[in-house]
């Protein structure tokens, strides 16, 4: 197969590539390692007391890591920040739009199984719009240092539409090919056909997620791929030209599956520390205020970082004024900092937002 990087690549093989083992025995070895780590991390999840820290967390780490991949550079703290008005800059915004997508993805998948039309909903709620498949030709991928084209994706709406109706029937093949290495291939395959004028990138990186999930691998979209990837960006990419260029495969599975097992690895030890964290903040505002003897309330302080008056008195049953009373026991016991945002008053869980923020 021959290959120019500024001709459309409009006889984009579909998978899974031909005559190939994709399994030697590295992959084997490696998809071993990557299940474990998942099963490892599933198990870990289910010790939390409250679930929902991690089902509100980790999307928002995965929103900010998957955007930086793209250069749309938010810090997670701003993520925290505006996680339920949804204000902030305009990157802020653009890494709030892929949380949603995130779940906008779980939520469908749900009630039907993952399709090019799952990939247009999820790109359509990261853009805030609707975002069909690409219709006008020039699409070109550019190095962003030397601006010398990379890649020319498959041009022509109709053909885009087949290479997307072949991905999907790999998706859901029911050969004996191993989960994890299936996402690797859909994922080169979802990049390469570049579907949608923009939002490629992203919506590939939920994709990643919801394969996961359909394949039983993961209950709820707690894996945290992307800060992987941001570490080794540049191996990422050119693995995937390398793909394209040369056929190189087994190259790029093994990628993927060292950063399925590092990210669940990671977050595993992140789920540690948050229990850690957990029980010694417990203890302290106990002391600090009767208020903490309410589970509702230190289920709040640790859904996320940032808290609002209304929300524990809402989630709690009690007035304002009481559960203003109780979080400002937490500041004067320095278990909590105040800030305000506009005209609102946020009450920052310092320590576990350091914890969710760190490298683990």
């Amino acid at each position: 197969m021959s290959w120019n990087p500024e001709v459309p690549f409009n006889e984009l093989p579909a998978l899974p590539p031909p005559g190939l083992d994709l399994e030697p025995k590295a992959v084997l070895k490696a998809t071993i390692e990557a299940r474990t780590a998942l099963a490892t991390l599933a198990q870990a999840g289910q010790l939390l007391p409250n679930p929902n820290i991690l089902i509100r967390a980790v999307p928002l780490l995965e929103a900010q890591a998957s955007s930086e991949i793209e250069n749309i550079v938010t810090t997670a703290d701003e993520l925290f920040k505006h996680a339920d008005s949804g204000g902030g800059d305009h990157a802020t915004k653009e890494a709030l739009r892929y949380r949603s997508a995130l779940f906008t993805g779980v939520e469908s998948i749900k009630s039907r199984p993952l399709t090019a039309g799952t990939a247009a909903r999820i790109c359509s709620a990261l853009h805030g719009r609707e975002m069909d498949i690409r219709a006008v030709p020039g699409t070109r991928i550019a190095n962003p240092a030397t601006q010398r084209i990379a890649y020319a994706p498959p041009e022509g709406a109709d053909n885009i539409r087949e290479k997307l109706s072949d991905w999907e029937r790999f998706v859901h093949a029911t050969d004996d090919l191993d989960p994890l290495v299936r996402m690797a291939l859909a994922h080169y395959q979802f990049e390469a056909i570049h579907p949608f004028h923009d939002g490629n990138g992203r919506t590939g990186r939920v994709i990643n997620i919801l394969m996961l999930i359909e394949a039983g691998l993961l209950n709820d979209p707690i894996l945290y791929l992307s800060r992987a990837i941001i570490a080794r960006k540049n191996d990422y990419y050119r693995l995937l030209r390398a793909v394209t260029a040369e056929g190189a495969w087994i190259d790029w599975i093994l990628y993927m599956l060292d950063v399925v097992r590092e990210s669940a690895t990671s977050t595993t030890r992140k789920i540690g520390a948050i229990r850690t964290c957990q029980e010694d903040i417990a203890e302290q505002a106990r002391a600090a205020t009767p208020g903490a003897r309410d589970a509702q309330f230190l289920a709040v302080l640790f859904e996320q970082p940032y808290c609002r008056i209304n929300t524990v008195a809402e989630r709690c049953e009690v007035s304002r004024q009481t559960a203003s009373l109780w979080l400002h026991a937490l500041v004067e016991a320095g278990l909590l900092s105040d800030a305000k945002v506009g005209r609102e008053l946020l009450f920052v869980n310092d320590e576990f937002l350091s914890v969710l923020t760190r490298p683990e």
